[in-house]
């Protein structure tokens, strides 16, 4: 038995002891086989460690089935393009971070918003940032790094939520400054290969508090402050710092929660590539829709699934097809075509998308 990080766990390893989340539910049982799904599940809850048994269960074929989705995106010369300007982005916004933290320096909001939108650009649509940040998954991802991604997709979400122009500007600031307090919290707290302790796992939920009080003093619009400060809160009050409901969380946190989460579940690990989306979506559709406000949530999980119309899949019994009709009421369940068979995996309970080709 050993303790991994959930961020190195692999398809195959088995769970040594339950797994609770910190207000005692059970995510996952002893001696479950994990998959792709079952650690999808615990980075969802933000359980950071599991006891895992020393023996891998079987080998992974995963691997192997997403590389050619991933390999052809990454062989693109706008994917290149992005690539470059995304890690000068990245660069660019700490260097401005780390002023403002360390001297006090004042936020210049239209300089960020600036060098995000150039990145935008270099992109052709919403379908290319997604596939683009799907595979700009970093094994190790900085803060800096999560809040550049998470800054892109709220710009594309916002564009689906039909936003004013200036609206959509300051949904990306809030993403882009939601995890500034992170900066704040020690590198052996975030990093620590063991399961934390109560005080530690506080620590780290104090993260939104020491982003607002960064911001607070700033001579910003107040939705990025609650952002940073409610980006963790959750519709049925399951969140934190504060615990708040529905209508009182901010509307523009509301979108930084779902593009925070949906950026964490797709990034990479060791083991492969971005993670499926439609595993993603099936995840959010089981236990998302009470959390996050209903009419964002849905918008953006349709948005994304119509990004994937006419995409090539693998199902889950080795046959190949294409997305030709996505399920309202089953979003990460669409209509496949495969050869002159039509298959509707919203009636077919056992079959599911296992990777796109």
């Amino acid at each position: 038995m050993k303790i991994m990080s959930t961020k190195d766990l692999m398809p195959g390893m088995k769970t040594a002891e339950d797994v609770y989340t910190y207000n005692d539910q059970l995510i996952l049982s002893k001696g479950v086989v994990l998959s792709d799904k079952a650690i999808t599940r615990l980075e969802f809850y933000s359980i950071l460690t599991i006891k895992v048994e020393d023996e891998l269960v079987f080998n992974l074929a995963q691997q192997e089935m997403d590389s050619s989705y991933s390999e052809r995106i990454k062989s693109s010369s706008s994917f290149k393009e992005f690539k470059k300007n995304f890690d000068k982005s990245v660069g660019h916004f700490q260097d401005l971070i780390n002023d403002i933290v360390d001297k006090n320096s004042d936020i210049d909001t239209n300089q960020m918003l600036s060098n995000t939108l150039e990145l935008l650009n270099t992109s052709e649509g919403s379908v290319n940032v997604f596939d683009m940040l799907h595979n700009m998954r970093q094994y190790d991802d900085s803060t800096y790094a999560h809040c550049l991604n998470v800054s892109l997709i709220c710009n594309v979400f916002a564009r689906w939520l039909q936003f004013s122009k200036d609206d959509t500007n300051l949904a990306t600031l809030c993403g882009l400054l939601h995890d500034v307090g992170k900066i704040m919290i020690p590198d052996a707290i975030i990093k620590k290969p063991a399961k934390l302790t109560e005080q530690e796992f506080n620590i780290i939920k104090t993260h939104p508090l020491e982003g607002y009080q960064i911001l607070k003093m700033q001579n910003i619009n107040d939705h990025i402050k609650n952002a940073a400060l409610m980006h963790h809160e959750r519709c049925d009050g399951s969140g934190y710092p504060l615990g708040l409901v529905g209508n009182k969380i901010d509307k523009y946190a509301k979108i930084v929660s779902i593009a925070d989460v949906y950026d964490a579940m797709t990034s990479a690990r060791v083991y492969r590539g971005p993670l499926c989306p439609f595993k993603v979506i099936e995840l959010f559709e089981a236990e998302g829709i009470q959390k996050y406000d209903t009419q964002f949530v849905l918008t953006f999980l349709e948005c994304v699934v119509n990004t994937y119309l006419q995409n090539r899949v693998l199902l889950t019994n080795g046959v190949e097809g294409d997305i030709v009709f996505i399920n309202k009421n089953a979003l990460s369940k669409p209509v496949i075509k495969s050869g002159t068979n039509y298959i509707d995996l919203s009636t077919n309970p056992d079959l599911a998308i296992q990777a796109l080709i």
